[in-house]
């Protein structure tokens, strides 16, 4: 689940009050039926946390550190090692095995604050700004990352980056000034989105003709012409205030008109466009 906003919205206190490390003005957190407030060290057992910058310390060597995260956690001797296995297995750390943390690549570090965060065996991972100051091939590898981990626990990603949750995630929720403004699918988000539906259509024929023929096509209007006025292929825009695809009924608008139709497109409603309308009106 991506966790959505614009810079200040209260995304990342939603996060330190959800972990236990900032205690809520009002309200109340529960994980699994226990109280944050009231069952802090409890709850947080069941939480794996990666805050923005993550807590390494550069002078220790790659398992050492994940061995004193799961000391820390509290794992008998038994299962520490067979859990840092797991991890460097999981995390694709095995070849930077041996290595000062200081001297990976801070993809490779966000790689350790990973496992370090799945050290315990957490049910919830939380992710504040997982791929920030990453390079391209950087990010990629951490959303793969994500998704592969996601398969198996709950994952909630808190960033201000729409195509990272376009990318990892399965649900979203968007607030705006510490309030929610939207929550769902990504495709539930795009339905209920006020965004109008939008069609690019390019057909031979003179812009008289075709400004003529719009008269008998019902509920979709001009909204922009795409080409000259004296041009012989036209090209130009329709927008709907019905969410359902009218391609069809533009398809057989233009073969009852006797338009030769060269191009037909369905323009849906990016995420983008959600977010700015929830975030930018509230």
């Amino acid at each position: 689940m991506g966790l959505l906003g614009p810079n200040g919205a209260g995304k990342t206190t939603a996060m330190r009050i959800i972990t236990g490390f900032l205690p809520a003005d009002e309200g109340t957190v529960t994980i699994d039926g226990i109280s944050v407030a009231e069952g802090t060290v409890e709850s947080q057992k069941l939480i794996g946390y990666l805050p923005e910058n993550a807590p390494l310390y550069s002078d220790l060597e790659v398992t050492e550190f994940l061995d004193y995260i799961a000391r820390l956690r509290r794992l008998p001797k038994e299962k520490r090692r067979e859990s840092i296995r797991e991890m460097v297995d999981t995390c694709g750390l095995s070849e930077v095995l041996g290595r000062p943390i200081g001297q990976l690549s801070k993809g490779f570090r966000q790689r350790v604050g990973l496992a370090s965060a799945l050290i315990h065996h957490p049910p919830i991972l939380i992710l504040d700004e997982p791929t920030s100051g990453l390079d391209p091939n950087q990010i990629l590898e951490i959303r793969r990352l994500i998704k592969k981990i996601g398969r198996e626990r709950a994952v909630i990603l808190c960033t201000h980056i729409l195509q990272e949750v376009e990318a990892t995630c399965d649900r979203a929720l968007i607030i705006n000034a510490g309030r929610l403004v939207g929550h769902g699918t990504i495709d539930e988000l795009l339905r209920r989105s006020g965004a109008h539906a939008s069609y690019t259509v390019a057909a031979k024929s003179s812009r008289k003709n075709i400004e003529e023929k719009l008269k008998d096509l019902a509920g979709l209007e001009l909204a922009e012409w795409l080409s000259a006025p004296e041009e012989d292929r036209q090209r130009f825009t329709l927008r709907s205030e019905d969410k359902t695809d009218r391609s069809e009924d533009i398809f057989q608008w233009a073969t009852k008109s006797e338009l030769v139709l060269l191009e037909l497109t369905h323009e849906i409603a990016s995420l983008e466009e959600v977010f700015r309308e929830l975030t930018q009106n509230t």
